[in-house]
């Protein structure tokens, strides 16, 4: 049986970091430093999140593709935790490359420890065509080990689907009773609600403009891009063509059959969100949301007022903020 990595955070065991070859981070962006593992191999890409926000579709968009090869599974979940936990989805095997591509895989977690050259080395199956690791728990991965992928594999482009916190946080929660790695609770209950909120493996994924922030703090703008989840459902077609050439590909290309609005996770049951617990989360995340409108822009721009939110009052604490501080520095 092979054993894969699953991305349910709040079960990730201790974990010891430690590196097979000398690293040469040194705080810039990808493209200063660069250390390739030998010959053709390293991933093109990573999405790294949001869990909940389109990932899934972006797999099956890709996959079929004529311009990829995808992993066998969707999410490896390599760099962000080193345990064995049970995966909802059996890997796709339907030839060499594939297998290949598992048994490095299992060679891996065998291993205490990341070994980035050999990570790389499992994308040799992609031969000239283009691949990625579609990973949403790699938005909630250290600083540390942002630094060393981008030391590591410099020309590496980054993709961050961006979705409402509310709306993401909402639908992770219903995913996890659904599938079992939350306990069931009253969800009319805004107390219990906010209590499975603060829960590290649903609050780590639930600021967006925190996440976005510390990927650009590492990686150049253009190898960098958000995308939206409001996109996907207002304009799929746009929102693949846009994804595409960003990656390099040929957008005019099918993705076999699949059509671009087709995403088999809208169809599963979410939990009832009341009026009453809507504004109660919306509360919890007003700070998140205002923050994402400034920082992230885009469609996030209209998300506070969603929620009936102020963003100009937002903007008028930050300005007043900055200009307290600049006064103590002139003072100083």
């Amino acid at each position: 049986m092979i054993l894969l990595f699953d991305g349910a955070v709040q079960d990730n065991a201790v974990m010891l970091w430690a590196w097979p070859f000398k690293s040469r981070v040194n705080g810039h962006r990808n493209g200063e430093d660069n250390h390739y593992p030998p010959g053709d191999a390293w991933p093109d890409f990573l999405c790294v999140g949001a869990q909940k926000a389109g990932t899934s579709w972006l797999y099956g968009q890709l996959e079929r593709h004529p311009d990829f090869w995808m992993p066998p599974v969707k999410e490896l979940h390599y760099l962000n935790s080193l345990n064995r936990t049970r995966r909802f989805h059996p890997p796709r095997c339907m030839d060499q490359r594939d297998t290949c591509f598992l048994d490095g895989m299992k060679n891996l977690s065998a291993l205490s420890y990341i070994n980035l050259e050999n990570y790389g080395r499992l994308f040799e199956q992609k031969g000239s065509l283009v691949s990625g690791d579609i990973s949403p728990a790699y938005s909630t991965v250290s600083d540390e080990i942002i630094q060393r992928v981008v030391s590591s594999f410099p020309n590496l482009k980054v993709i961050f689907l961006a979705r409402d916190p509310v709306e993401r946080a909402w639908s992770q929660l219903s995913m996890g009773v659904r599938l079992g790695t939350i306990s069931p609770f009253d969800a009319t209950d805004a107390d219990e609600v906010i209590r499975n909120l603060l829960n590290p493996g649903v609050l780590l994924r639930s600021h967006p403009s925190k996440i976005v922030a510390r990927w650009r703090r590492y990686v150049r703008p253009d190898f960098f891009r958000i995308f939206f989840f409001d996109d996907l459902q207002k304009n799929p077609a746009e929102l693949r063509r846009s994804i595409l050439q960003f990656l390099g590909a040929d957008p005019n290309k099918p993705s076999g059959g699949l059509k671009a609005d087709e995403n088999q996770d809208a169809k599963t049951r979410k939990l009832r969100l009341t009026d009453k617990v809507r504004s109660s989360v919306a509360k919890f995340f007003e700070d998140e949301l205002k923050a994402c409108a400034t920082e992230l822009g885009g469609p996030a721009k209209k998300w506070p007022a969603r929620y009936g939110f102020s963003l100009l009052m937002f903007v008028i604490q930050v300005l007043d903020d900055f200009d307290i501080l600049f006064w103590c520095d002139w003072v100083a």
